[in-house]
Order: C-alpha cells, then structure tokens, then sequence
C-alpha cells in the first residue's frame, strides 16, 4: 500500500486491483478496472492494493475491522475486500478428506462442535479450530476395524463408554476419543478362559464358555485377565490362594487336579526362595513345585578345633514329601535347609582338629543330617544324603601349608601305590615260577606212569614169547632147562644182531665164546 499525497490526482485501477480512499468520516473503495479523479481537500488518503486471486482449493480469512466479525472466503474467485476489511493470513488449500478420514472442528465463538466426515473438501469456518485449540487442523483416520477386532470409545461430554466390533469403519463422534488402539477378539477354548469385571455391579466373572470374545457393547465390561489352563505334569503341585485366603493344593498325580482354570479372585502363591551356593539372594520365584528327588549344592565357611578356617562345598539329595507342612512351617524352603544344615556343620566341625576332619569329613555330614531329621520332617522335607564335596582353606597362608600336606599325603599313597604294585608283580612271578613247578611235576607223574604201564606191556608181551616158545617145544624137547637154554641162545642172537646194525665195537675174550685158531700159510689167519 502506497499513500497518495491529497491533491488532485488521476487513478487507473486493474482489474485486479483496488483503491482505497480514506476521507475524513468514511473509508470507501473502487474495484478495478476503472479511472478514479480526486479532488484536492476531499480525502486524506488513497492507495492501491492487489487483490488476492483464490483458486478451487483456497480460502482466506478476512476480519472487519469495524465489527470484529470473521469470514472465510472461498475460491475461485478474485477477493475483494470491503471497506475496512483485513485478510488475517496468506490463502490457505481446503482440506481433502479422504472416505476413511475425518475432522473434529470447535467453534471459538459458540463452543459448539462438529464432525466432517469424508469424502469432501473441508474449508473450516472463521472461528473453527482444532479440539485442542489449534488453529492447524489435524485429519484423523477412522479405525479400520477387522471381524475379529474392537474398539473402545469414550464420550468426553457424556462420560458413556462404547465398544465398536468389526468389521467396519469407526468415527469418532463430535466429543469422542478412542481409548486405545484395536484390540483382538479373545478366542476361548479349552485352554483359554477371560476373567471380566462389571464396571456397574463390580462382580469379576470367568468365562470359559467357547467363544470370540468381545467385551459387550454399552462398555459395561473390563477384560481384567487371560487366563491359561493350568496343567501339571504327574511329579508337580502348585497352590491356589482363594479369595477367603485359605489354600487349596493341586498335585498332578491326581486325575481331577491334573489341570484347572484359576477361579475368580484366586492366584497361584508364589514361593519365594533363596538361591545361590551360599543361599544369600531370596529372588527365585516360583508357582509351581517339582516333587521329584533332586539335587541342591552349598558352600559356607566353618572353623575346626584347631582354629582352622575351611570353606566346605557339598551338595543335598532332596525332595518334597508334605507340601502342607512345608506351607505351614517355612516359606523360604532352601535357605531353611541350607542355613540348619551350616549350624551343624559348624557345631560338629568345631569339636575335630584337621587332621581328624580330613580323615573322616563324610561321616560328619552323614550325622549332620541323620542325628536332626526332626527339623527336616516338621517343613515337609526328606533328605536322602548330604555329601561333602570339596574343601579349602580360607585363610592363603594356611591353604599353602595343606597344600603341602596334601602333597605330601598324595606322594605317600604313590609310594605306596607303587610298592603295592612291585608286590603284586613279584608275587605274580612267584605264583608263576609254582604253577610251573607244579606242571613239571605232574609232567614227571605222567611219564613215569606211562614208563611203568610201557614197560609192563612188553614184559606181558615178552613173557608171551617166553610162554609161546617153550609150550611149542615141550612135545619135541620135554627138559625144560634145555627150552630155556635154547631160549637164552635166540636172544642173544637177537641182542648180537641189534649191536651189529650200530657203529657199536664187540670185545669178545675166551670165556664168553668157544674160539678156535688155524693157520692158513696161504691166507691170513681166520678165525672161527
């Protein structure tokens, strides 16, 4: 806008402009195109200005300066303004809504509220903002709910609350809002129940009828919980604490307790016991027992006679046997077992030297839990056996000198180890060198049985001989010297011919045989 010096002047206005002329009472304006002559003295002002051009999607907000009073003017057109009139900001675009898109507007002069749904072109009005009071204006999407979704909707005026189910597009209404985003329908069946609350009576109810849930349409109902079929297994037990407070215990083993749905206003008590090898953190939760034997290691310190400090590790073979007593007497089951069982352990340890706890620390433990099976029993608890399983010194300097004692004993069970094995070795080769004399003679008892019964075949053969030679004879030769005598001759034939047939040398002197000598001068001499 450019002042006018109020003289006599000439105006030629476009068509898309505008001449404002300010008098001293009035304000008044020429739209173009057109020719404007000013005389001197009749006005104070006068300028130009250019009119904003709108397009099919743009809109302007102009205020008349005179009244306060706001409208929105809407393209196409070329706006033109009114004596006193003000455009508040630059030409703004429509908003297109889509068919799932909506608009909740206020009105700052009325308060009232409307709800634009698509598909259109949105131009707010002058005064229309957005539910918060921004002049911006935010486009919401619908809730595209599935069939198996549902919303719930609160009524901000009203208070009333409402489930939308699907399958639909939700608006909101003029005051509504979504409370939370699209939850999915809760499908019951054998393993799956929903425990509801009535926000108008309050009652909680558990439903396990086989269904696709959804919470009932005037909002009446709350999902406070999905719940699981509880199943135990034939070694588990678990405890439900109902609404009056008093426990009801389920044991797998039993057919009508093997699996359950927790009723309204009961939740499984949670054990809460100690953990660890020195049992000094209480935050292993559980909600279901095992019933089975099982194992359970520790580790705590002890002082013996001789004012030695050990660090004793071992382990518990455990179970539980009465779970109601258990319930009754302790409710922190592990540490109970493990900090009875180290008071025990530090009275009995106590009364022995060293030298008398290394020697005999399993039959310590053994009477550590034999001697004060009541304190077990009265928490419901049986142990099998309770085992040291190492030991240490606390104390470096003292752990140095048992080192070297336990050195010293392991060098000693080496040497005796080793002698025991060349003992061993020895007496195996003694065991030998007998069995192989025995063998020998068993061997000499074998050939001298089979010498004498060979022998007493061939003088049962000879005396054959003997006895066939002289029957024969006796018809011819009745002497039975004479039989013998021939008899005597054949063997000693027999005997000449056996040494013949060897490299054997005969010496013969005159008594034994009947020699004759000649002399042959044409020959050597024979000899007969």
């Amino acid at each position: 806008m450019l002042p006018v010096s109020p003289l006599a002047a000439w105006y030629h206005v476009s068509q898309d402009e505008q001449l404002f002329i300010e008098t001293s009472t009035t304000q008044n304006v020429e739209n173009g195109p057109a020719t404007v002559f000013l005389w001197p003295f009749t006005y104070k002002q006068a300028w130009k200005r250019q009119a904003t051009s709108l397009g099919s999607l743009e809109y302007v907000v102009v205020k008349n300066q005179l009244t306060g009073k706001k409208r929105v003017e809407r393209g196409p057109k070329l706006n033109l303004l009114t004596p006193f009139d003000k455009e508040l900001s630059l030409p703004e675009k429509a908003i297109s809504l889509k068919a799932t898109e909506f608009v909740q507007l206020k009105d700052e002069t009325t308060g009232n509220v409307r709800v634009v749904i698509g598909e259109t072109v949105l131009v707010p009005g002058a005064n229309e903002v957005n539910m918060d009071g921004r002049q911006d204006i935010s486009v919401q999407k619908a809730m595209d709910l599935k069939g198996y979704e549902w919303v719930r909707i609160e009524d901000k005026k009203t208070g009333a609350v409402r489930i939308e189910r699907g399958e639909k597009l939700v608006f909101l209404g003029p005051y509504e809002v979504f409370v939370g985003g699209a939850q999915r329908a809760i499908e019951i069946d054998e393993e799956t129940a929903v425990l509801v609350r009535n926000n108008r009576s309050g009652q909680q109810v558990l439903m396990t009828e086989k269904q696709i849930y959804v919470p009932a349409a005037d909002g009446s109902e709350e999902i406070i919980e999905i719940r699981q079929l509880q199943k135990l297994a034939d070694y588990e037990a678990c405890i439900v604490r109902g609404k009056d407070g008093a426990h009801t215990f389920y044991f797998g083993k039993n057919d009508e307790e093997r699996s359950f749905f927790l009723s309204p206003y009961s939740d499984l008590l949670k054990h809460h016991w100690s953990r660890g090898r020195r049992r000094t953190c209480r935050d292993l939760t559980l909600t279901t027992l095992d019933l089975r034997p099982m194992y359970m290691s520790f580790e705590f310190n002890c002082r013996t006679g001789d004012n030695v400090e050990l660090v004793l590790e071992g382990s518990f073979f455990w179970e539980i046997v009465d779970l109601r007593a258990m319930i009754k007497f302790t409710s922190d089951t592990t540490g109970d077992v493990c900090n009875h069982a180290r008071s025990k352990f530090i009275e009995r340890v106590s009364k022995v030297t060293l030298r008398e706890f290394m020697l005999d620390f399993n039959s310590i433990a053994e009477q550590v839990h034999k001697e004060d099976d009541s304190f077990y029993q009265q928490r419901g608890v049986l142990i099998h056996s309770l085992e040291v399983t190492g030991y240490r010194c606390a104390e470096k300097t003292t752990a140095l000198i048992l080192e070297q004692i336990i050195q010293e004993t392991t060098n000693r069970m080496n040497r005796l180890q080793q002698q025991e094995s060349e003992n061993e070795v020895q007496l195996f080769s003694i065991k030998g060198e007998i069995e192989e004399e025995k063998a020998k003679q068993h061997l000499l008892q074998v050939q001298e049985l089979n010498s004498s019964a060979e022998s007493r075949m061939h003088g049962l053969a000879e005396a054959e001989r003997v006895n066939s030679f002289l029957a024969a004879l006796e018809g011819k030769v009745p002497d039975i010297e004479t039989r013998v005598a021939l008899w005597n001759v054949l063997r000693k034939e027999d005997a000449l011919k056996a040494v013949s047939a060897g490299g054997a040398q005969l010496w013969y002197t005159p008594n034994d045989v009947n020699l004759s000598i000649e002399a042959d001068c044409r020959s050597k001499p024979s000899v007969k």
